[in-house]
């Protein structure tokens, strides 16, 4: 159940970017780096699962971003639970444009909505935009949300245009407000933020914060004889999840489920689907300071079956045309 908090409240940041991704952690996965040759102006890991090698988190040297979260549709909704195309592909048709391009965030959910299409592809939420430089009175340009169920280009979500803004994004579509870890994870992201400004405290400190942030382990301890479904409807509460299975066995794709709620997790994007243990798999810090400079800092936490060791990754780059 990944999770992406993000704020526009730090005076010495443009935009402050924290993500888990909760994922099963034998899910073949790249991690982080520059996607050379053929894209070399992108950075992210890849989910090497389906041929398209998509991704769920990704920024360009032009300052695109794009951050996605998935979500599984209930049979009784009209949107598909899964679908022909990799949610995986969404984001990356909007961070593989020619470095050179020209094409703004408006632009591009109009191609992502109306000509390559969010119809046929199983339940999604997508973060995207370009990260620039504020303008006056701290004015940003905005970054956008759309989703399977977004109509037209009409129906994105635009926020993080001014000052003091935190959003939060799970597997729920945005402004649910049902989902604790959301809204616990807004108002604990608020405090780290207040914390750093008031003590001063250098990027590394704030870096550390984010990690541990997104390091909380709040789900609550399995009852004896309580039902899995019951479990799995906790992992709402939990900005970390820890190894789960069900019984000492492997957890299917399928019981990765709100609990026959209205909308539901799903890993797989209904192509070799992988099960066995679930847990968050990376996490990821994105800063971007009011002078362009990117600060993307990856913890994978898992190797294959087995714990990774926290293997970190560190980029640093100046966003072009800032």
């Amino acid at each position: 159940m990944c999770i992406a908090l993000l704020s526009t409240s730090h005076p010495s940041y443009a935009l402050v970017l924290a993500s888990n991704r909760d994922e099963f952690i034998s899910r073949p996965t790249a991690p982080a780096t520059w996607w050379n040759p053929s894209h070399p102006h992108v950075l992210g890991g890849r989910d090497l699962q389906r041929s398209v090698r998509g991704t769920w988190l990704g920024i360009t040297r032009q300052g695109r971003l794009a951050c996605l979260t998935n979500l599984r549709e209930s049979s009784t909704s009209a949107a598909p639970v899964s679908g022909l195309q990799s949610r995986g592909a969404i984001a990356l048709s909007y961070l593989t444009v020619p470095a050179d391009s020209r094409e703004t965030p408006a632009e591009a959910a109009e191609r992502i909505v109306g000509t390559t299409g969010v119809q046929d592809v199983g339940g999604f939420s997508l973060l995207f935009g370009q990260v620039r430089r504020p303008g006056s009175e701290g004015r940003r340009e905005p970054l956008g949300v759309l989703s399977n169920r977004t109509p037209d280009a009409r129906g994105v979500v635009w926020i993080a245009e001014g000052e003091g803004e935190v959003h939060g994004l799970s597997n729920a579509h945005f402004g649910d407000g049902s989902w604790p870890k959301v809204a616990s994870g807004e108002q604990l992201l608020r405090e780290v933020l207040e914390d750093n400004v008031r003590t001063r405290g250098p990027k590394g400190e704030l870096v550390e914060r984010l990690f541990e942030l997104l390091s909380i382990d709040t789900l609550p301890k399995r009852e004896a004889g309580q039902e899995w479904d019951s479990v799995v409807l906790q992992l709402r509460k939990s900005i970390f999840i820890p190894r789960l299975s069900q019984n000492g066995a492997d957890v299917k794709a399928d019981e990765i489920a709100a609990a026959r709620s209205k909308e539901a997790v799903s890993s797989s994007d209904g192509a070799g689907e992988v099960d066995g243990v679930y847990a968050t798999h990376q996490q990821t810090v994105i800063l971007v300071d009011m002078q362009g400079h990117v600060t993307f800092v990856e913890k994978t936490l898992y190797t294959g079956k087995e714990h990774g060791g926290d293997s970190v990754r560190t980029f640093e780059f100046d966003i072009e045309g800032w």
